[in-house]
């Protein structure tokens, strides 16, 4: 990216949340968990950060480069609570987005996330925001996934390039409270990727946390519309590209209003298939 450009945007200085080093293996449970034993071994380090605009830069980013994109992209479904729609209307859509930004030969859908602190707080199954930057795959558990979720077919599907694709967009906006900083891929070494096992009642996923390195880049887009999505790379199998992994997270945009409304979010994962 033209490193004048950047310097010409927007920014702000804000606390990101980052895992502080360890030397055990770091864990979470999703469930509670046996008795004695702590919900996570995890503590958190915040470090003031500078958080660059990224909307007058979102032209000469890359999914291949960066490990994001914002794109513009009006959905069908009416109610993004509503697991019914999400499913037969917006899965669908998020797979046709992700074929058409980034050629692949197939997306599938699989997974989603809605956040809303609000609801949350109210007993319901809706999440809060991840407020510690993280990736959602690992070297190991990428592929996993794809033996997870794709059958007989999985082998022969490991054997071309694939990708791990999240679409995250705002459910009202624009979005002011809790945005989501996203890690520029370049800036993003290994050895600042943590992995971390996600412990669920039936198996045990890995994630990568995140420590802190000064070098890292970090960006937003601010006020996002419901009509806007951010298209994430986790994960890519060619070891060629930059943006193999990358990093997100929600931050407290020093710029929020005090009356703004909670976020309102929704995340799809997608496995990505290309013809290579």
């Amino acid at each position: 990216m033209d490193g004048t450009t950047v310097a010409d945007a927007q920014k702000v200085v804000a606390p990101v949340n980052f895992i502080e080093p360890m030397e055990e293996k770091p864990y979470s449970y999703n469930y509670e968990p046996p008795p004695g034993v702590s919900p996570r071994n995890t503590r958190e380090q915040a470090h003031t950060v500078t958080i660059t605009d990224a909307r007058p830069l979102n032209d000469r980013l890359s999914l291949d480069r960066e490990g994001f994109i914002l794109v513009l992209h009006p959905t069908d479904a009416t109610d993004l609570y509503d697991d019914e729609q999400i499913r037969k209307i917006y899965y669908p859509e998020c797979e046709r987005l992700i074929q058409q930004v980034t050629g692949a030969k197939r997306a599938v859908a699989f997974d989603h996330i809605v956040r809303n602190a609000a609801r949350m707080a109210r007993g319901s199954q809706i999440k809060g925001y991840a407020g510690r930057v993280h990736n959602d795959y690992t070297a190991w558990s990428a592929p996993q996934r794809v033996r997870d979720l794709m059958g007989d077919e999985a082998e022969e599907l490991l054997k071309h390039r694939y990708a791990e694709i999240n679409v995250w967009r705002p459910i009202r906006g624009p979005l002011l409270r809790s945005p989501l900083t996203l890690c520029d891929a370049q800036t993003l070494t290994e050895e600042n990727l943590v992995a971390s096992e996600l412990r669920y009642p039936d198996r045990t996923g890995e994630t990568y946390a995140v420590t802190y390195n000064p070098a890292q880049r970090w960006y937003y887009f601010p006020r996002m519309q419901p009509d806007e999505a951010i298209l994430i790379r986790c994960f890519d199998s060619s070891r060629s590209g930059a943006a193999r992994f990358s990093a997100h997270g929600a931050f407290d945009d020093p710029n929020t209003p005090e009356d703004a409304p909670p976020r309102e979010s929704i995340e799809v994962r997608a496995l990505v298939f290309f013809a290579d």
